[in-house]
């Protein structure tokens, strides 16, 4: 089925769409609460149409203006100029199109970082189709899943990534083609296959490039998952290109910056706030596949990076590498970390010689909030909000109403213009329309305002802790853990010991060595947070699972609770002093 007989079909999408028009009708400016903030306005230089934020008006336009200018170099693959990026795309959708790839179809990606990885989702975009990165971590019944979700017609694989088709049951869906990248042709079952370096033998036909509007769905998202199955997130153009304009413009963005993208690509963050706002501002990129802490600094050093962006653990652990007289030297004037530790966030600046600015965003509402660098840098602090283009309020997660000023509540975003947001949850109405309560999408954040306008985000809803009437960031309570020597990491959940009682602080520790005294961690809490916040009971474990951005995966730690393992402060006689 064509995603425009979906929606057109599917009374709840429907709905959604209903609600859309109600927002763009309604839609207004809050008021203005910092004139300092730079990302709040659009200037006239700025701005370019909305009508041409599509990927095929700005390959194309960029192409124009830079030509055989370097764009992204890669880590195992040749250079790629913004001229090559235009030619080498329109050829690649004449081969798509030669393949039967049309309008509405899902194009299933599943390949690491790489210049095929580009020219493919360029290419399927030029073709009307609809770009579905996956993740590579994804095999079995999770891989499985998203298939089932979007019923692609074709699938672009990675020569080292294709076993993982091995262990997924797709039943008895019918993909028509495999196209193989960096090997032999090795077809799913039942399918013919290609080599993806055999399709650039084709020669471009303008025909095959097939016109965009910024609200036509050109990519499917999905989510990490981490509470539930992930959810495909349908991004329209103008969403996919606000991602980039707003990131470049919050960060200043300009031809004589380098970026370093160590990020998935099929995570939102490397995908679309990276790689596109280096394709609108004009930036050049340099593109390794995957994060290495390790090696994370001699990297950024060799390409000369002067930005780049850091998710979930990926900044800590790089502050934890052992201290050189070389960290200094380096050219990055700014990394966009989320989130950031108030124990290290300014030691970071300090030791690397640089600037961090947080946001907020998620895949479905972009990116509503920037950190201002006018700001010293704070724990929590997403920033001002990109008052153009979204409002944001804070209200009680059970009610909806609002909350005032500096009380914790549930973060909820609405777009004030169309198509800069996503287009709902592919096949799932229900959640899309649940999402949508009140006119507000909810994002299941939790986070407060302070007096000056910012929004500080505080952690997960399911991850923030009720206790003794007190909110408890798992995360706050995870730095002062993660700070101790003895521990490499933690994971923090809300657990109750009995039916009907409250919640309870449960940390689940990797220990750095042999495992520290439970009591020993109590007390270097006990001088380090809250007594309300340390925690009771603890459990040593071997790992903690992560998404690979490096979130935290917790559900399945909040199923088990307290198991035999657990260690209870309470079978010690330990108290919290005050």
């Amino acid at each position: 089925m064509r995603l425009c007989e979906y929606i057109n079909t599917t009374r709840e999408i429907a709905n959604f769409r209903a609600i859309l028009s109600v927002l763009a009708a309604a839609a207004k400016r809050l008021d203005a609460r910092s004139a300092s903030c730079s990302n709040r306005a659009m200037t006239e230089t700025q701005k370019q149409s909305l009508d041409s934020w599509t990927s095929l008006d700005l390959v194309k336009r960029q192409a124009e203006r830079y030509g055989d200018r370097v764009f992204c170099t890669f880590e195992h693959d040749p250079p790629l100029t913004f001229a090559q990026f235009e030619s080498e795309t329109d050829a690649l959708a004449s081969a798509f199109a030669d393949l039967g790839v049309g309008p509405g179809d899902r194009v299933l990606t599943l390949a690491l970082n790489s210049r095929a990885f580009l020219l493919t989702m360029i290419a399927v975009h030029k073709r009307g189709a609809i770009f579905v990165p996956i993740n590579t971590e994804l095999k079995g019944d999770f891989l499985a899943h998203q298939f089932r979700t979007v019923d692609p017609s074709i699938v672009v694989v990675d020569a080292v990534l294709r076993p993982a088709f091995d262990s997924a049951s797709l039943g008895e869906m019918r993909i028509e083609t495999t196209v193989v990248i960096g090997g032999a042709a090795d077809p799913l079952p039942g399918t013919k296959a290609v080599a993806f370096d055999s399709l650039a033998d084709t020669s471009a036909r303008p025909g095959d490039v097939l016109p965009a509007a910024p609200q036509d769905i050109c990519t499917i998202m999905f989510t990490s998952g981490t509470t539930g199955p992930s959810k495909g997130v349908m991004m329209p153009h103008a969403h996919c290109y606000m991602f980039g304009f707003g990131a470049g413009r919050a960060t200043a963005l300009s031809e004589d910056d380098r970026m370093f993208i160590c990020m998935p690509f099929f995570h939102a963050m490397g995908l679309t706030i990276q790689f596109t706002s280096c394709l609108i501002h004009g930036v050049s990129a340099h593109i390794v596949r995957r994060f290495s802490a390790t090696s994370w600094l001699d990297d950024v050093r060799a390409c000369e990076a002067t930005v780049t962006y850091a998710l979930g653990v990926m900044p800590e652990f790089i502050f934890r590498q052992p201290e050189t007289d070389r960290d200094k030297d380096n050219q990055l004037r700014l990394i966009v970390a989320v989130p950031i530790g108030e124990e290290w966030g300014a030691p970071f600046e300090e030791r690397f010689d640089l600037r961090l600015m947080q946001a907020y965003g998620m895949t479905e509402c972009n990116l509503p909030a920037f950190g201002d660098l006018k700001d010293p840098v704070m724990a929590g602090c997403a920033g001002y909000i990109v008052e153009d283009f979204y409002e944001v309020r804070i209200v009680d997660a059970e009610t909806d109403e609002a909350l005032p000023t500096g009380e914790t509540g549930e973060i909820v975003v609405r777009p004030t213009r169309l198509s800069c947001f996503m287009a709902g949850y592919f096949g799932m109405p229900e959640r899309t329309v649940d999402a949508w309560r009140n006119l507000w999408f909810h994002t299941g954040d939790a986070g407060r305002f302070d007096a000056d306008g910012r929004l500080f985000f505080i952690d997960r809803i399911k991850d923030c802790i009720r206790r003794r009437g007190e909110n408890i960031s798992a995360f706050e309570v995870e730095q002062v853990l993660n700070n101790m020597p003895d521990i490499a990491e933690s994971a923090v959940i809300g657990v109750r010991a009995e039916e009907g009682g409250e919640e309870e602080v449960k940390a689940c520790i990797v220990a750095g060595g042999d495992a520290p005294d439970p009591v020993a961690i109590l007390d270097w809490c006990t001088d380090r947070m809250p007594r309300y916040a340390v925690p009771r009971y603890m459990e040593f474990v071997g790992e903690l699972d992560k998404t690979p951005t490096g979130k935290l995966r917790k559900q399945d730690l909040r199923d088990a609770g307290v198991t035999p393992a657990t260690w209870d402060r309470e079978t010690v006689g330990y108290e919290v002093r005050r």
